[in-house]
């Protein structure tokens, strides 16, 4: 993409067009005396940054309005931000899909796709359907593979700043495993790894239930929940990464495991099995009450679970989302629990996200790798110390 600067390296220089784009970026084809009046530096300024930004392929001159055409004399001069300069691939690596979501440099989705994987399917077999969705929605958009300019990943397991699953119980073979180094090998641009329930509390701040909150839990419910925080509007993932493990709470002198909680037949249902899970709560609702106590025992579980959470952060605001997004009266019990045991409630809502929740976080992590190239931005969401 060339540097942003269009080869002057001076601070002042890339302050000035870090600004210039931000109002491009802003804007519906301003003009030059727009950006002048916007970004509040000189025009013959404006023009200079304008000039390294074109030659940079970042920026365009467009044509002039239909009511500037049929004018008098010279119409103005426009300029837009070249959102299909480069694009930006969202994705989801879950246990039983890979789901892609492909934007332009702006953050708007032009692109999307998945496909089921089983769970217990090898890391190779796993990586090669990732490649294979990624394919098809490239193909699909006809976007170049080339033009990839960063890719955010969201994965079940404790995730290193550098892409390494250093444990990941959920899938097989993911303990230890390279992910962002292999992935990197078949994007060849940027790949920031990150855990699912981090990269969907990310999502839920940018375009979700959390848009107006900067300290936000988000659950990501399962057999094994997990949760991301973000802590004055910045991902929280603690000293290891492993902040929010919340499904290793049972270990703390319980003996039921999230699994028997939900068993119906006194066997515990098999970590990963989601139509077995689903069967159980689909027997709830027809009022079986075997089916009703596990379904009682898993929310009380996931309540305390929670609450533990909120206790030590305090945030203004839980969003629950995986598949107990779903569950019929889980946010009643959840708000009368927290009310119990926290000193200030918070909140509670479910997820807008649903199932894209994942993959648009990893979107937004790509996106604020970008930000930071193009606009000169520091501290953003998803930044790694």
């Amino acid at each position: 993409m060339g540097r942003l600067t269009g080869g002057d390296p001076s601070l002042l220089r890339r302050i000035n067009s870090a600004v210039v784009l931000h109002a491009l970026r802003g804007s519906e084809s301003p003009t030059l005396t727009d950006l002048t009046r916007i970004t509040g530096l000189s025009r013959p300024t404006v023009e200079g940054v304008l000039e390294g930004l074109v030659a940079s392929g970042l920026v365009m001159e467009t044509g002039p309005d239909e009511g500037e055409a049929r004018r008098q004399g010279r119409p103005a001069r426009r300029f837009r931000f070249r959102a299909e300069a480069g694009h930006l691939l969202g994705v989801e690596i879950g246990p039983h899909r890979i789901a892609a979501l492909l934007s332009g440099l702006d953050g708007r989705i032009i692109g999307a796709g998945s496909r089921e994987v089983s769970e217990t399917a090898c890391a190779d077999d796993r990586l090669e359907r990732v490649r294979t969705v990624v394919a098809d929605v490239l193909r699909r958009t006809g976007v170049a593979r080339s033009s990839l300019r960063a890719v955010g990943v969201g994965t079940p397991g404790i995730v290193e700043a550098d892409g390494t699953v250093r444990l990941g119980t959920a899938l097989p073979g993911w303990t230890g495993l390279a992910l962002g180094e292999r992935l990197r090998r078949s994007f060849r641009c940027p790949v920031l790894v990150e855990n699912d329930a981090n990269a969907a509390a990310v999502a839920e701040h940018w375009k979700g239930a959390g848009t107006d909150s900067d300290d936000i839990v988000f659950v990501l419910a399962g057999l094994s929940p997990g949760a991301g925080s973000l802590i004055g509007g910045r991902l929280h993932r603690g000293y290891g990464g492993a902040a929010g493990e919340i499904g290793a709470l049972h270990l703390l002198g319980r003996e039921a495991t999230p699994e028997t909680l939900l068993s119906t037949t006194g066997e515990p249902l098999p970590p990963l099995d989601e139509p077995a899970v689903a069967k159980v709560f689909a027997e709830a609702r027809e009022g079986d009450e075997r089916a009703l106590a596990a379904v009682d025992r898993f929310i009380q579980r996931l309540v305390h679970d929670v609450a533990a959470l909120v206790l030590a952060l305090d945030p203004e605001l839980v969003v629950v989302g995986g598949w107990a997004a779903g569950l019929d009266g889980v946010l009643a019990p959840l708000r009368d629990e927290l009310s119990r045991y926290c000193l200030r409630p918070p909140r509670v809502a479910l997820s807008l996200l649903g199932e894209a929740a994942v993959a648009t976080g990893a979107l937004r992590l790509a996106l604020d790798h970008v930000e930071e190239q193009l606009f000169a931005v520091e501290g953003t969401v998803t930044a790694r110390r």
